[in-house]
């Protein structure tokens, strides 16, 4: 009777798994205050937005300004390649007009029909993601391959989502859900954040910052006129204030890219709120040559198409390091240093749908799901001390291991609990005695077969084992299934219900066995009291 062996290391691996179960289950009795002392590894689990409240976003990125701005840095690039840098090594400058971006279409015509050649080699270089046609007339058209804007749309989403991801983090919040729906969405959960508005004035600014030169040769009647040369754009302020322009001419070349950045922290000079910031190597030698070589000129910083500010540079300034100064308030000052260290979105998020879900729903869901757990466990435990006597009663310590396990479970990996997943509890309370009701059936079968106590119980271990193996592993595979092709609440009760499948059938096939293992040795019945 194998099945009835239990060897010592068995009930030392039967009692251990139980015991650490219990153990990580303990944090979700104990009050907030206790556990905000608990090592990171000891701690509750993490209840999602329905639970405990939050909030609830859907982004879309507007891959059309990533494509536009790429074409526009295809002019830049075509400006410099047909003029100023022809000139620089010695070649003749390329003549053209008409030179920008109309329809999401790069066009130029050349001059010349004897530049066409040099032009052609310049135009096919200067980006292998557009695609170049020749027209009539020295016309070229560039537009963006559908490959290449394929390809650019899954950077730009990925990209995105990783910013979002540490925006959020920023922000202290435990566990948010962040995860891509179709081609250029981006679903936000975060649960227990208390404001709101402040989750999306984080994620709704692009902070894109960049240091550009203002032009010196657009005057002020120039500015109020809209009049900019080309290679110049003209650039809101970010804060108007009285004696300030409320517009600025500033040259569209970058200077020094806010992607050198690696820190930024509030503070304060001359008691004003200032944000400070600091380069890497190569954008600080960069902002280096840049005030070297433009001492008396305005460098404009630019923060979303906004210039913050526009000081005059004094002198070089070489170690790499910065302040920002713009009519800040502490909290303003704040945030924007959190945006910056968290680094640029690549493209605008637009907000399509916002839920918000308040703290007393997620009380109700709590309480709702804490009753049907707490129902659904005693109509069970009712019906197996009922159907199965002493048994039932061993089935109904094991069904307890069996929560404590799942629990301890989903809170040792950090999973977050949702109302889908306390649907999967539920269940996995009815079935967690399914395997228990299959053997001990059998045992009442081979009782009525003639055998003995010890050889009934054996026999019903082992011949239902194959029956449970079979409908637990469908079950699971299942489970795997909703969580590799569901999203969201799909996927919480997908891993409640595969965690549920698995300690199930270790307190049924382990649990249960050893309790009655260790009863028949000690009382050895003559009779078997099942029902």
């Amino acid at each position: 009777m194998k099945t009835l062996d239990f060897p010592l290391w068995k009930v030392v691996l039967v009692l251990a798994v139980t015991g650490l179960g219990v153990v990580f289950a303990l944090p979700n009795l104990m009050p907030r205050s206790t556990l905000d002392a608990a090592p990171a590894w000891w701690q509750p689990v993490n209840l999602g937005l329905d639970l405990q409240g939050g909030s609830y976003l859907l982004l879309e990125v507007e891959i059309g300004s990533v494509v536009e701005e790429q074409l526009e840095a295809a002019v830049e690039g075509l400006r410099a390649g047909l003029g100023r840098e022809r000139i620089q090594a010695g070649d003749e400058r390329i003549m053209y007009r008409d030179l920008g971006v109309r329809d999401g279409v790069v066009s130029v015509r050349i001059i010349e029909p004897a530049q066409l050649p040099a032009a052609r080699q310049v135009i096919e270089e200067i980006d292998p993601a557009l695609e170049v046609e020749e027209g009539a007339e020295g016309r070229f058209t560039l537009t963006m391959r559908p490959e290449a804007i394929e390809e650019r749309r899954s950077q730009v989403v990925d990209q995105s989502i990783e910013i979002v991801r540490r925006r959020i983090d920023e922000l202290g919040t435990r566990e948010p859900t962040i995860q891509r729906q179709g081609d250029s969405r981006i679903i936000v959960e975060v649960p227990g954040i208390d404001d709101p508005a402040q989750l999306k004035r984080t994620l709704g600014k692009t902070a894109k910052m960049a240091f550009h030169l203002l032009d010196p040769n657009v005057g002020p009647a120039d500015l109020a006129a809209g009049r900019v040369p080309p290679g110049t754009m003209l650039l809101p302020a970010a804060n108007p204030e009285p004696g300030r322009p409320f517009q600025y001419a500033v040259r569209r070349k970058v200077e020094v890219s806010g992607d050198h950045l690696v820190d930024s922290q509030p503070t304060f000079q001359d008691n004003l709120p200032v944000v400070s910031f600091r380069f890497d190597t190569a954008g600080g030698r960069r902002f280096c040559t840049t005030t070297q070589q433009n001492v008396g000129r305005n460098l404009a910083i630019v923060l979303d198409d906004e210039v913050i500010s526009a000081p005059e540079i004094k002198g070089a300034i070489c170690g790499g390091n910065g302040v920002i100064e713009g009519g800040f308030t502490v909290q303003s000052a704040n945030q924007l240093a959190l945006l910056l260290r968290a680094g640029a979105l690549p493209a605008p998020l637009t907000i399509l749908e916002e839920r918000t879900v308040g703290p007393g729903l997620g009380e109700d869901s709590i309480r709702a799901g804490a009753f049907a757990s707490a129902l659904g466990l005693l109509l069970v435990v009712v019906f197996m001390l009922g159907a199965y006597g002493m048994f039932g009663a061993f089935a109904t310590l094991a069904l307890a291991g069996n929560l404590s396990i799942l629990l301890g479970v989903l809170s040792g990996l950090g999973a977050t609990l949702t109302l889908p997943g306390i649907a999967g509890i539920v269940l996995t309370v009815g079935m967690a005695v399914d395997a228990n009701v299959l053997i001990f059936e059998r045992m009442k079968e081979e009782m009525r077969g003639g055998r003995s106590v010890m050889s009934a119980v054996d026999a019903g271990f082992r011949h239902a084992f194959k029956a449970i193996i079979d409908a637990n592993i469908t079950t699971l595979v299942a489970a795997l299934l909703l969580f590799q092709f569901g999203s969201g609440p799909v996927r919480g009760f997908a891993v409640t219900l595969g965690v549920g499948v698995l300690t199930s059938m270790f307190t049924a096939i382990m649990l249960t066995r050893l309790m009655v293992v260790v009863w028949l040795k000690r009382r050895k019945p003559k009779i078997l009291p099942i029902g």
